[in-house]
């Protein structure tokens, strides 16, 4: 009856965190590896599914699988997006779980907190373009943007950037940008934060690094902002005049396919027919497998634009799982003690 216990890790949020695994190193490493695994048909990525409450405010639930074969896992991350608890409910906008299973019996290895992880992997792959493309020299970044996703970014564009010593924030309010400084001072207390008083022209002038990680469906970078030499990692849906791609001499996305049919701005441009396939530079893969070259000339203004891969999500939870199994985090859950008729209680458990 033993063989038929069946238990799986709970690791929460804090389980995670404790463990060490907002270690952007760890997730770059387990990103580059997964799409390296994905273009040599090591990774099951079937389609999403997508639960839309609202098609006014895009209230949904997604789910989305992939599987690692290298480590015999299958994993999921089942994903809420509802714009509005901000304001409705002072709450996070996205939350997120993961499961992991291991595919030799088909058995639950892990129930995740999983917004860690999908807050990880934004940020990881804008870490990863700006480790080929940013120049190596870059000294400012700035924001339009001053959320988890904003705060993420910062963590991982210092962590391939160093020489990153002044991080200028613009967003809508204020006590936003005074909340990012605060949070993120402690952790870089050598880095000189800025707080533009919502003028996003001050942010943003001039800074080697752009990033805009907002939630609104407005065109807010301007093409004048961006000097030759920068490195813009695009995070939302259309934060950036057309201009601005359009000035750039290369564009790189974690998946062009997956981004043309979305509604950033290069899927608006491309549906407007200002822009074309042959306007993309390359694929992020192509440049971390060797296939492209990364920055060419210090001169080379670059645009990043990533929609997220969810195998990527999946990898970087395994590796989360991992890094915690070695900290001896979270607890183990209990799912069965035998199979069902295997109970000596459950003809009193019956109910007919």
């Amino acid at each position: 009856m033993d063989s038929n216990v069946l238990t799986c890790s709970y690791l929460s949020q804090e389980d995670l965190l404790k463990s060490g695994c907002l270690d952007f190193n760890m997730a770059i490493q387990a990103a580059e590896e997964a799409m390296l695994a994905f273009e040599k048909g090591e990774i099951l990525f079937p389609e999403k599914i997508v639960q839309i409450f609202s098609q006014e405010t895009q209230e949904r639930i997604n789910c989305l699988p992939a599987t690692v074969k290298s480590k015999k896992i299958c994993g999921m991350k089942w994903v809420s997006v509802f714009p509005n608890n901000p304001a409705l409910f002072g709450m996070q906008n996205l939350s997120a779980v993961m499961i992991l299973s291991e595919i030799e019996k088909g058995f639950p290895l892990a129930f995740m907190e999983g917004t860690l992880c999908s807050n990880i992997r934004v940020g990881a792959m804008g870490a990863i373009a700006a480790k080929y493309f940013a120049r190596k020299d870059s000294k400012s970044i700035g924001f339009i943007g001053a959320g988890e996703q904003a705060k993420m970014h910062l963590i991982a564009m210092k962590t391939v950037l160093p020489t990153l010593e002044e991080c200028r924030v613009a967003a809508k309010t204020e006590e936003e940008e005074k909340i990012f400084i605060q949070e993120l001072q402690p952790i870089f207390p050598q880095m000189s934060f800025v707080s533009a008083k919502t003028d996003l022209a001050t942010a943003m002038s001039g800074a080697d690094v752009l990033v805009t990680a907002t939630s609104v469906q407005t065109p807010l970078l301007k093409a004048e902002w961006m000097k030759p030499g920068a490195f813009y990692s695009h995070v939302g849906g259309w934060e950036d005049e057309y201009a601005v791609a359009k000035q750039c001499d290369k564009i790189i996305c974690d998946d062009w396919d997956t981004v043309k049919h979305r509604t950033q701005t290069l899927s608006r441009m491309y549906k407007d027919k200002e822009l074309k396939d042959s306007d993309l530079y390359a694929n992020l893969v192509d440049v971390v497998s060797g296939k492209k070259e990364g920055r060419q000339s210090d001169d080379e203004r670059i645009y990043f634009n990533a929609v997220g891969l969810a195998y990527v999500d999946v990898a970087i939870a395994i590796a989360m799982y991992e890094r915690a199994l070695k900290e001896k985090a979270g607890q183990q859950l209990k799912i069965q003690d035998c199979m069902i008729f295997q109970h000596k209680e459950i003809k009193d458990w019956v109910r007919l």
